[in-house]
C-alpha cells in the first residue's frame, strides 16, 4: 500500500558535490558519467563550463535529468541526486571558498592517496574535474587560490568520465570509512 503523505528523508552522512566539465563529451559519455555518479552516491553534478568546454546544450540536460532519475530507481537511493544547471569557472570560485574541502583533479599533482592521508577526514566537499585537453593555466590558478587543492589520480592521462568516477569513488570509500554512521 502506497502511503498517503510520503516522508521526505533528510540527506545524511557523505555529500560531495561534483563539477565536472563534460559538456562536450560525445557518444553517451556524459550520460555514463552522471549515472555512475547518481549511482555512487554523489549529492550532485554540475556541468563546469571552461575555456576548453564552453557550453552544453539544452536538450542534453533535460536528458541527462532522465538519466539520473533512471539511476536513482536503478540503485534505490533513498535520496534524489541534484543536476545543478551549467555554472562558469568564475561562478564556482566562491563556492570554492567556502567549502571545508575543495579537490581539483590535476595533472602531475601530489597523488590523492597523499594529499587525504595528510587531512582529517570530513563527509563531503567539491571535486573539481576539468575538460578533455585539461584547464587552462589561468584556471587553475583561480581554483588553487580559491581554496581547491590539486590532486593527482595517477601516472596516466584520464579522461574526464574516468578521473571523475576515480576521484568520487575514492573519496566516498575514505568518507564513509570515517564516518560515525557505520
Amino acid at each position: 500500500m502506497a502511503l498517503e503523505d510520503p516522508k521526505v528523508i533528510p540527506l545524511e552522512g557523505t555529500q560531495w558535490h561534483v563539477y565536472a566539465a563534460f559538456g562536450t563529451l560525445k557518444g553517451g559519455r556524459a550520460d555514463w558519467l552522471v549515472e555512475k555518479c547518481t549511482e555512487l552516491g554523489a549529492s550532485s553534478v554540475t556541468p563546469l563550463l571552461t575555456e576548453r568546454s564552453p557550453s552544453i546544450a539544452e536538450n542534453r540536460v533535460d536528458r541527462l535529468e532522465r538519466v539520473v532519475l533512471a539511476a536513482i530507481k536503478q540503485c534505490q537511493r533513498l535520496h534524489g541526486m541534484t543536476l545543478n544547471p551549467p555554472i562558469k569557472v568564475g561562478s564556482l570560485l566562491p563556492i570554492v571558498a567556502h567549502s571545508k574541502l575543495s579537490f581539483l583533479a590535476a595533472a602531475e599533482a601530489t597523488p590523492l592517496i597523499g594529499t587525504l592521508s595528510s587531512l582529517r577526514p570530513d563527509t563531503g566537499g567539491l571535486i573539481i574535474i576539468g575538460p578533455e585537453g585539461d584547464f587552462t593555466e589561468e584556471e587553475v590558478k583561480l581554483m588553487t587560490e580559491a581554496g581547491a587543492a590539486p590532486v593527482g589520480l595517477g601516472p596516466c592521462r584520464l579522461r574526464v568520465e574516468t578521473s571523475t568516477i576515480a576521484l568520487l569513488s575514492t573519496l566516498m570509500l575514505w568518507s564513509d570509512s570515517h564516518s560515525p554512521h557505520l
